[in-house]
């Protein structure tokens, strides 16, 4: 009996859990029936939470990503953008062959809307020069004539306005938060083809000092980015705007891997700078710096000072001049923030309101000193001045050979004219260059002007040779020269 009844328990048992499981898968199909249709509109994954597409995310964004056509009339032997260097491009879209007497250019590239009353984002040389700016919404590109609010060059920022309301319009990320490594996604007109997509991810942040803009601080990526992707928005995986596309470096003309965007925060300030005033206001302090060198650290002694923003010249009457700042001096950090390079140095102070002081640390002759300077505003297109001293020339060439390869004369009234320099600038003229020289390697060359030798003042060709003559064998020499319109340091070994 006892073992009937414990058999009978186990079949009650067993039939009980078939009725269970019966019941679980049923309820198991229900819910993956319900959920089906939620799961559909998120972006897909594997079993491992890998996401295996963007689709929900561009159907989002891609609508506030506009086509910004331009017309230009030039005349003949004009070109609209010229590319002086093969190797770094920027982006304008096509452009028409030249004819003879005038004739119109046309100019495709991208734009993103980033407000819903009609403010667009785009490049500066996407619009540059242009006489008429179009603006294409949606599948069907409806065609909106675009008012120029703003531009900003030394950025490669524009600001568009069309007259219409309710846009799909995209928010900004913060960019100072972007990471090398980040998935990111690219979407512009490449070629005219519209709302094109492209998926990589950011491969370096805080990229400068490539001479495309005065205030580099890209965003590298291996999106593929192509010729009317300029101006196209750069976005997160969460659809928030991160950068404006705006160059590529490419020996071919064609993506290559190497892609630059203008960050979103600096694009932003520069937007509302020039929404609020019409043009960009930054902070000054009338100085030109140079980058550090290890030649010129062991010529100036400094040791251990491995960075930071070389001054080469002074503005006499400005914002530094006034602080107290030297040439000579080199600026290691502004409020408190290390400089590593000019293009650092650069950012910082422009990104500053003209009238704000900002606290400097300098290394000087190996000690450090701080100064307190009232930024000024950096004046539009201002070419650095300076005061105006006598000269004492003579009037005589004398040339006299110094450091090997290297002739040096004193400068007269003629070759002041035919080299355009300032009143005030005296030194000896290298009138001659051996290409082999130390001296032509560390980047002198002809027409430069020597205005100083381990910080001698050096007013004539006699000068140099005197100085040049007290230098110790296979001392490095530091001299202050005048190069391409301002002052900076070179160092080298004399023979």
């Amino acid at each position: 009996m006892c073992v009937r009844f414990s058999f009978a328990d186990k079949a009650i048992m067993q039939r009980g859990i078939l009725r269970s499981c019966e019941l679980f898968i049923l309820a198991v199909l229900c819910v993956h029936t319900s959920l089906s249709p939620v799961t559909a509109q998120q972006p897909r994954q594997t079993r491992e939470g890998i996401i295996t597409s963007f689709a929900p995310l561009v159907e989002k964004v891609a609508p506030s990503v506009v086509t910004v056509s331009t017309t230009q009339t030039v005349s003949r032997g004009l070109t609209a953008y010229p590319f002086s260097d093969d190797t770094l491009r920027q982006f304008f879209g096509g452009r028409s062959p030249q004819r003879q007497g005038k004739q119109t250019l046309q100019g495709l590239g991208s734009g993103v809307i980033v407000s819903p009353d009609g403010y667009i984002l785009t490049a500066n040389h996407v619009v540059s020069g242009a006489d008429e700016i179009m603006i294409g919404l949606g599948n069907d590109l409806r065609k909106f004539r675009a008012k120029k609010i703003g531009t900003d060059p030394g950025t490669d920022v524009a600001l568009l306005k069309i007259d219409e309301n309710n846009l799909p319009s995209m928010n900004f990320a913060d960019s100072d938060k972007a990471r090398a490594g980040d998935i990111v996604l690219a979407i512009g007109n490449p070629f005219g083809l519209r709302q094109t997509v492209t998926m990589g991810i950011i491969s370096a942040v805080g990229r400068g000092g490539m001479g495309i803009v005065d205030y580099e601080n890209f965003i590298q990526t291996d999106a593929a980015i192509n010729m009317g992707n300029s101006g196209g928005a750069l976005v997160d995986i969460e659809g928030r705007l991160l950068g404006i596309n705006t160059a590529i470096f490419s020996r071919s003309g064609g993506n290559q891997g190497i892609g630059f965007a203008i960050p979103a925060n600096l694009a932003r300030e520069v937007m509302q700078s020039l929404r609020n005033k019409g043009r960009v206001v930054r902070g000054y302090i009338g100085t030109s710096v140079q980058t550090l060198t290890p030649e010129i650290v062991d010529a100036m002694k400094l040791k251990g000072q491995a960075t930071g923003s070389l001054v080469g010249e002074v503005e006499p009457n400005a914002p530094a001049a006034k602080a107290g700042i030297k040439t000579g001096d080199v600026i290691t950090a502004v409020n408190g923030k290390k400089v590593n390079d000019p293009r650092e140095l650069r950012l910082m102070i422009g990104s500053m309101a003209p009238g704000t002081k900002a606290h400097m640390e300098i290394n000087r002759e190996g000690q450090t000193k701080t100064f307190d300077v009232q930024l000024g505003e950096m004046p539009p297109g201002a070419a650095d001045e300076g005061t105006e001293t006598s000269s004492e020339e003579t009037g005589q060439r004398e040339k006299t050979t110094v450091f090997g390869g290297v002739a040096v004369t004193t400068i007269t009234e003629d070759i002041r004219s035919a080299l355009n320099l300032p009143k005030d600038v005296q030194g000896a003229v290298i009138a001659d260059i051996d290409a082999e020289s130390p001296a032509a390697k560390s980047g002198l060359r002809e027409g430069d002007v020597i205005q100083e030798v381990n910080k001698q003042p050096v007013k004539s060709a006699k000068d140099l040779l005197a100085i040049s003559k007290k230098l110790k064998p296979n001392e490095k020499v530091l001299m202050r020269v005048y190069s391409q319109g301002r002052s900076g340091y070179v160092a080298l070994e004399p023979k």
